[in-house]
């Protein structure tokens, strides 16, 4: 056994590792499916969505009439002055004829209801819910983004984990052959056979082997804490999904031009052509259809005497009114235009950053596809250098008995071996990661997580 006064230090890490390959196992499909539901990113975006949807009913109810209401009661005095005031909202507004001024005081009081109704807008009420509606497909089509790439990020995950454990397995491998040579070196040591210096790189051997795997366990654990932060829990893998490779295509299409990102980036082009075109009916005027009930009540009388002690409190003489108004903005063209020219900017950037999310698209598809055919080509050659090494480590191990090689040998030959397994674990694994890189590029997963399925035999 091997000496483990050299654990101490990492007994949490070791316990963690333990712990994570005692929960209940999830398979890269389900792993893939629950974080797309439970990950915090996907309920912000589906928050986006539903305040998108929301402005579209508020820019739905401009079609709808305006009615206010007021109703007031007052006292103050009820002096009044010839001539007009600038408009402003400090003076109270007063009626009737100029009187001498005086301190006495009346009771004044009003109730009315305006109701105010654009009949013709010209386009404009329409065109603002054709924005907000742009807004909407944007936010869909952006939380759809955000799935899949939450989506990846946790195959990718997976895999990592998948890796990190065929990795602690061959450190495992070869903590145990370290430990077989320590013994027969001591062995030959004590027997006189060999000098003390055999033993002590032997030794150096041994520990060199344990710290590998010690670092082996931490990125175990580090990866299943990626894992269980994307998941929302802990849960093993099944590696055994992987001890082959599903025939067929890699992917459904080989292109890039359904990937989401491509999708969220037209949206945003949509978004602000439905903006610069509600600024282009921005100029036209607001007609108005405008009616108008009240009543208004006063204790003060032409002659400036005032009435009773409640004259005034209620409201007793009526009036309507009713008409059309036209408001124009004049001097807003300038500005209007100034407006229309940076969302003609933003559109053009818009429109470059398309290109450019299309370029890296195709980019990473590319280097994904000559990945996954080195990847291939590699996965060919791992069992032959497996094989190899340990040929070699069991000729080495027999000459080293026999007195022929040195430890030094004996030591380069066991590395060489136990690098060889690990690069024949990950080999397989590398053509997955591969083939997760093109469906990452191409923006769909499907196809990926079918091919694992049939691989493992699910």
């Amino acid at each position: 056994m091997m000496n483990r006064t050299l654990y101490v230090g990492w007994l949490p890490l070791l316990s963690f590792s333990i712990a994570g390959a005692q929960t209940a196992s999830i398979s890269l499909a389900d792993a893939v499916a629950k974080a797309e539901v439970a990950y915090p990113t996907i309920r912000i975006s589906r928050s986006q969505i539903d305040a998108a949807a929301a402005q579209v009913r508020f820019a739905r109810t401009a079609y709808l009439p305006r009615v206010d209401g007021v109703a007031q009661l007052d006292r103050g005095t009820h002096n009044n002055v010839f001539g007009p005031t600038l408009p402003q909202a400090v003076l109270s507004p007063i009626s009737g004829p100029v009187i001498d001024t005086s301190f006495r005081s009346a009771w004044g009081s009003a109730v009315g209801v305006l109701v105010a109704w654009e009949p013709i807008d010209f386009g404009q009420r329409r065109a603002s819910i054709e924005t907000a509606g742009a807004t909407k497909r944007r936010a869909e089509a952006a939380a759809e983004l955000t799935r899949f790439q939450v989506g990846a990020v946790t195959a990718d995950a997976y895999l990592t984990v998948v890796a990190a454990d065929a990795t602690v397995r061959a450190a495992r491998a070869a903590v145990t052959r370290a430990q077989v040579v320590l013994e027969s070196a001591k062995a030959l040591v004590n027997s006189g056979l060999r000098p003390g210096a055999d033993l002590e790189r032997a030794v150096s051997e041994n520990a060199s082997a344990n710290l590998q795997w010690i670092q082996a366990e931490q990125a175990a654990a580090t990866a299943r804490v990626t894992l269980a932060q994307m998941i929302g829990s802990d849960a093993g893998v099944q590696s055994a999904e992987f001890v082959g490779e599903a025939a067929g295509k890699d992917s459904a299409s080989g292109e890039t031009v359904a990937h989401p990102a491509l999708a969220e980036q037209r949206r945003a082009i949509d978004e602000a052509k439905a903006r610069s075109a509600q600024l282009d009916l921005a100029y036209f005027p607001k007609i108005q259809l405008m009616a108008n009930l009240y009543a208004r009540g006063s204790g003060a009388r032409v002659d400036s005497t005032t009435g009773g002690a409640i004259a005034g409190i209620g409201p007793n003489i009526g009036n309507w009114v009713a008409g059309f108004q036209i408001t124009f903005p004049i001097l807003e063209l300038p500005s209007l235009r100034a407006k229309r020219e940076a969302e003609r900017k933003h559109l053009e950037g818009e429109s470059a950053r398309l290109d450019l999310v299309r370029l890296e698209l195709n980019a990473h598809l590319e280097k994904a596809r000559v990945a996954l055919d080195s990847a291939r080509r590699m996965a060919q050659q791992t069992p032959i250098l497996v094989e190899s090494a340990r040929r070699a480590e069991a000729q080495m191990s027999a000459r080293y008995r026999a007195g022929l090689v040195t430890m030094t040998e004996m030591a380069d030959v066991s590395r060489t071996l136990a690098q060889a397994e690990i690069d024949h674990s990950l080999a397989r694994l590398n053509i997955w990661r591969a083939r997760l890189s093109i469906a990452a590029a191409e923006g769909d997963l499907a196809p990926f997580l079918e091919a694992v399925k049939q691989a493992g035999g699910r």
